[in-house]
């Protein structure tokens, strides 16, 4: 049988249709790698800047589009600028324009609540304390009170500074608080109990709030901006807050460790070897009772050094010449050395990062504390690199520390004056 002659019909050409859409797990997945992106871009602008788009693409890994398509996006919010004076690798080529932070425009607030005052203040995108104010409780700490009195503070620091844009506001205490609920759950000496401080700040700022412990604000704020955690997104990082609350916070990768409700850093009642002060607890020499600044204080009166209860008075005090002064804070750093070696053997982490007056103020209690850790791991300790802004620092690297984690978050509808006056 002859073949056929008939040509076969052409077949249309491939369109491809709208196919399904994508599902909300893509979506997710494309949102957290934007995110994810931008901030590694965002870092290493803070880290290296000013520094070239190619520096950037080297760093994180990233393709020169990417760095491209998020440093466009980065200067639309107004968090990067392109620094004048454009340079050339080599004399060739098109130049190498870099990029850099812009600090001149945006700031966070922070709200630190200690036990005898309130800090607050405004910081820049490089975590510098831009103004600062203290607000002393006078014995009254009733939460309503100390949140809205911070909040009306924070509003008269922006009045002062009309060329300041606010993004957000941090918070950070002691004690027991619950990052993603807002809440100080628990704070023994404030008499705070189930606190929403997120949505107390908020409903007197109208500024997107979050509330962290002071012990992991700060080791953000060591992770981002201080000498401590710098370039060692790898490393790990202890940081022990010896105040009127002692308490730590332990970071690794890049991440705080924060546990079930954020309860995670509860030290105050650790056993701590040669300790003599009653505890609330019925126990002695439970870690706080023999630390705390009201402990210092209180032995700084017996011994007729003050009569105040600022444990900086007892810092001039040795500074001045006062021997018995200068004992009580080199045997607090001895014990406080005791503490950190104990966190060491738990944790083991690279660098203990310690906030406590002595050890700020005085080279020889830093000695002692790092004598008493042992000549092996002494260099793995080192002050806080706020010694002058720890606690506006704590409270603003709250929000500084959301801000890095998802820049993409900041919009126009997130950025503008805070709302009428209180």
């Amino acid at each position: 049988m002859p073949r056929s002659s008939v040509v076969p019909r052409p077949l249309p050409p491939y369109r491809p249709g709208p196919g399904p859409a994508p599902s909300p797990v893509r979506r997710a997945v494309d949102s957290d790698r934007r995110r994810t992106s931008a901030s590694a871009v965002l870092r290493s602008v803070l880290d290296g800047g000013p520094v070239a788009r190619s520096t950037i693409a080297r760093l994180t890994g990233l393709s020169a589009a990417s760095v491209t398509e998020h440093c466009a996006r980065l200067t639309a919010l107004g968090l990067i600028r392109e620094t004048p004076g454009p340079r050339r690798s080599n004399g060739v080529g098109r130049p190498h324009v870099p990029v850099d932070l812009d600090d001149s425009r945006f700031v966070v607030g922070g709200v630190h609540v200690a036990v005898p005052y309130t800090t607050v203040a405004l910081l820049d995108l490089r975590g510098r304390v831009v103004a600062e104010r203290r607000l002393d409780h006078d014995g009254a700490t009733e939460p309503g009170r100390v949140l809205a009195n911070a909040a009306a503070a924070l509003r008269s620091l922006l009045a002062d500074a009309p060329a300041r844009v606010p993004l957000s506001v941090g918070a950070a205490a002691g004690g027991w608080v619950d990052r993603a609920s807002g809440t100080v759950v628990e704070h023994p000496l404030l008499g705070w109990r189930e606190v929403g401080v997120r949505e107390a700040i908020r409903a007197h700022t109208g500024l997107p709030v979050h509330v962290d412990g002071h012990a992991r604000s700060l080791v953000n704020a060591e992770r981002l901006f201080g000498r401590a955690g710098r370039g060692g997104g790898g490393a790990s990082l202890l940081h022990l807050f010896v105040g009127n609350v002692v308490d730590a916070a332990f970071a690794t990768h890049d991440e705080v460790h924060h546990g079930p409700r954020s309860q995670s850093g509860a030290i105050a009642h650790l056993p701590l070897a040669g300790g003599t002060e009653p505890c609330a607890c019925g126990r002695t020499g439970c870690l706080q009772a023999e630390l705390s600044e009201l402990t210092l204080c209180r032995r700084a009166r017996e011994a007729g050094v003050l009569r105040t209860s600022n444990p900086m008075h007892v810092v001039a005090a040795a500074a001045a010449g006062d021997r018995v002064a200068a004992g009580l804070l080199l045997h607090r750093a001895r014990m406080v050395g005791r503490a950190a070696g104990l966190l060491l053997d738990v944790l083991n982490p690279d660098t203990v990062v310690v906030t406590e007056v002595g050890a700020v103020h005085r080279a020889e209690c830093l000695a002692a504390l790092r004598e008493e850790v042992g000549a092996d791991r002494a260099a793995a300790v080192v002050p806080t690199s706020f010694p002058d802004s720890v606690l506006a620092v704590a409270g603003g690297s709250v929000a500084l520390d959301v801000l890095y984690r998802d820049p993409l978050s900041v919009s126009s509808g997130s950025v503008g004056p805070p709302p009428g006056p209180i």
